[in-house]
């Protein structure tokens, strides 16, 4: 992508130079700031005092439904089994909203990840149309269900650009001209219109609405709070061992104590030992993000617009957010997961990496350094979209797994889709995410 006037991309390019090569920002004259890696700002941030504490669980129980995992798809189902009058019982081996969850981007897109055309060419137009139509719908539900319980999570609506470079331009032509003839919503801008709002230089971008930026720790406790007064019960430090199906319950035993269910919903991101058969439908893979110190005044008004997300088509297709508080956020360098004993030195060079890209995209940033640098892991399907639903193999449950690394909308979407199955409501248009697409 080519960037304002020659000079000034070279002196940043001089500037992101150091920030790859060294793969970390070293301290400098004005700013002793040392960035903290591995580290989560939305757990960081929360006062330690104030985060919300459950028990382990002990002895014997029995509930309408147990749900293992209590990150934001757990706890979403959690409040729409209670709304629906259903006892439902969460199990999270760690704390509350402490893992794949308190470590994600925070964005809520009305996009599922894969590209309209690509979801097109695997399962049809009819298919593709639907499974867009319905994740726009989970995101604005999402937000209004958020606004309706009055969970303060720094909400905060967005417009999301996917900027094409020079090279891309024809492949971002003809995604446009797919969502358009199938009515998705979406808008294309030209360069004038482009730098109207940022001040990159490219040739053409879409533009999607309805998109969302929150706190998705703050989200997540917020929804087990309103859960919890609704009737649900939260047990943390509790890891279930083992699920044991019989004609009418299940039990599922955890070090201490068992329950007995009539389901038990499985929503741990990805598939875990327990259930080994499922892993081969997904890959390990990483998401990397930095968050920097605020921006200065003048650096904020020269970013250009702060309420739109900006998408670059190159590589993994990093994205830039800007934060409430005047931050930038870089979300990007998605790859196969790494070995344990290198992931330290590799989160290092990842965070250089996104603040190299993120500084030749807009240089007005020089200098401004990052506050936080942390990855997170997500299992990759390989249509890109979430396993939402019943399994053939394993009767009494239901799943949520899977899915993009950047987007939170797939935990409501899935919430919904859950309860409908527990109803033995499902809608046909539920089957899209089911196990046998």
């Amino acid at each position: 992508m080519r960037i304002d006037p020659p000079r000034r991309r070279a002196a940043a390019l001089a500037r992101a130079a150091h920030f790859r090569a060294a793969g970390e920002v070293q301290e400098n004259a004005g700013s002793p700031m040392q960035t903290r890696y591995g580290q989560s700002p939305w757990i960081a941030g929360y006062p330690s005092g104030k985060r919300p504490s459950f028990p382990r669980l002990r002895g014997e129980h029995q509930a309408d439904v147990v749900i293992v995992g209590a990150g934001l798809t757990g706890c979403a189902t959690a409040m729409a089994c209670a709304v629906a009058g259903l006892k439902p019982l969460i199990l999270e081996a760690e704390r509350v909203g402490q893992a794949s969850t308190g470590r994600s981007s925070g964005l809520l897109l009305p996009d599922p990840g894969p590209s309209f055309r690509d979801v097109a060419r695997r399962h049809g137009l009819r298919v593709a149309k639907s499974v867009f139509s319905t994740w726009r719908r989970a995101a604005l539900d999402a937000a209004a269900q958020l606004r309706r319980l009055s969970i303060s999570c720094n909400l905060d609506p967005r417009e999301s650009l996917l900027v094409g470079h020079q090279d891309d331009e024809k492949g971002l032509v003809r995604e446009y001209d797919a969502r358009e003839a199938a009515g998705v919503s979406v808008s294309w801008l030209t360069r004038r219109q482009i730098t109207a709002v940022t001040p990159l230089d490219a040739p053409a971008a879409m533009r999607v609405r309805d998109s969302f930026i929150l706190d998705p720790y703050r989200a997540c406790i917020g929804l087990a709070g309103a859960a919890s007064k609704r009737g649900a019960t939260f047990f943390e430090q509790t890891r279930a061992r083992k699920v044991r199906t019989a004609r009418k319950h299940v039990e599922i035993v955890v070090d201490g104590g068992v329950i007995k269910a009539g389901t038990v919903i499985v929503a741990t991101g990805t598939a875990t030992q327990e259930f080994r058969p499922l892993q081969r439908h997904f890959k390990p893979r990483e998401v990397y993000h930095v968050l920097t110190e605020p921006m200065p005044t003048g650096v904020r008004k020269q970013v250009g617009n702060r309420g739109v997300t900006v998408k670059d088509t190159a590589g993994s297709g990093r994205r830039v957010v800007w934060t409430s508080d005047g931050r930038m956020l870089v979300v990007g360098g998605d790859q196969d997961e790494t070995p344990a004993r290198s992931r330290s030195d590799v989160l290092v060079q990842r965070t250089g990496q996104l603040m190299y890209e993120a500084l030749t995209m807009y240089p007005a940033i020089s200098g401004l350094q990052p506050e936080f640098g942390w990855d997170a892991s997500y299992g990759e399907t390989a249509d890109g979209l979430p396993y939402i639903g019943a399994h053939r193999n394993f009767p009494r449950h239901l799943f949520a797994l899977g899915g993009a690394g950047d987007s939170l909308t797939r935990s409501f979407l899935a919430a919904r889709m859950l309860v409908r199955a527990l109803q033995g409501d499902v809608d046909k248009g539920d089957q899209v995410f089911g196990w046998t697409r």
